[in-house]
């Protein structure tokens, strides 16, 4: 974990750079906090932003509240990396694995279930993890996606800034983990339909909603090669692309051809192992 200010330079322009340099000169980080390599933030400009950041990635994986839809990373990030190059934040990994390691497992089980109680995201990535079945489906998980985009401006249809799908992949990696490659690819559906539906209504941070539904997209493809080209779900899907590419959202046409094509060709791969 190197933060060097070389390495800031290079993922943001120099205008950002500067603007990060003031922000944390003039003490707008809030509160900022690091388990692992992951450091999260409050960063204080127009409002208050939550901060992301993962330190361990080339180019450091990164993520801000924030409408910036400029090239590479935003002022707000810039600023937490900043800060890490002078001082990274104490790792509180230790502290919670002293906690973990120093509670009684009935005392954890019942703050674990009442955690998972009342925090259906989490739940979520907890069944996925433990193997238990699906609770959600393709419509469910979509009906949860499009409430994000209704409460991110509620009082407007137009959505200015970024929306944190970081839950929705989480979730579709942690059944990627388990090999459950057609729950992730439900989750990953889920994002790209809700993502099309909604892209009429982006005004600002088109980069970062773009980023969002090629990566979903990706995913799908990935885990619906992954449960079997020979399967049903492989048609299902093709004809589910080509759906949209006909009916969705006009310029990511394109991107939905794209992954329609790539699926055809692992079902004629598939076809003629048979």
């Amino acid at each position: 974990m190197d933060v060097t200010e070389e390495a800031v330079r290079e993922i943001c322009t120099d205008a950002v750079f500067e603007r990060g340099e003031t922000y944390l000169a003039e003490g707008r980080i809030r509160e900022i906090h690091r388990v692992d390599d992951t450091v999260t933030a409050i960063v204080s400009g127009s409002r208050q932003y939550d901060v992301r950041v993962d330190l361990a990635v080339e180019g450091f994986d990164s993520w801000c509240g924030c409408p910036y839809d400029g090239p590479g990373a935003c002022k707000h990030v810039v600023a937490v990396l900043l800060r890490c190059v002078e001082d990274v934040p104490l790792d509180e990994g230790d502290r919670l694995d002293a906690a973990l390691d120093g509670t009684e497992p009935d005392d954890l089980r019942a703050f674990l279930r009442d955690v998972l109680a009342t925090d259906v995201t989490l739940r979520e990535r907890f069944f996925a993890r433990f193997g238990e079945p699906v609770t959600r489906s393709v419509d469910e998980l979509r009906a949860a996606i499009d409430r994000r985009f209704e409460e991110t401006n509620p009082d407007y249809y137009v959505v200015f800034e970024p929306i944190d799908f970081a839950e929705w992949f989480n979730l579709a990696n942690e059944y990627r983990e388990e090999g459950r490659n057609a729950a992730a690819a439900g989750v990953y559906r889920a994002l790209v339909e809700s993502l099309d539906n909604n892209m009429d209504r982006v005004d600002g941070a088109y980069d970062h909603f773009s980023q969002a539904f090629s990566r979903a997209l990706d995913g799908y493809v990935a885990c619906v090669v992954a449960t079997d080209r020979k399967a049903n779900a492989v048609t299902d899907a093709v004809s589910f692309l080509e759906e949209r590419a006909a009916s969705g959202t006009q310029y990511l046409t394109d991107q939905f051809e794209r992954a329609a094509t790539e699926l055809r060709t692992e079902l004629d791969e598939g076809r003629s192992a048979e």
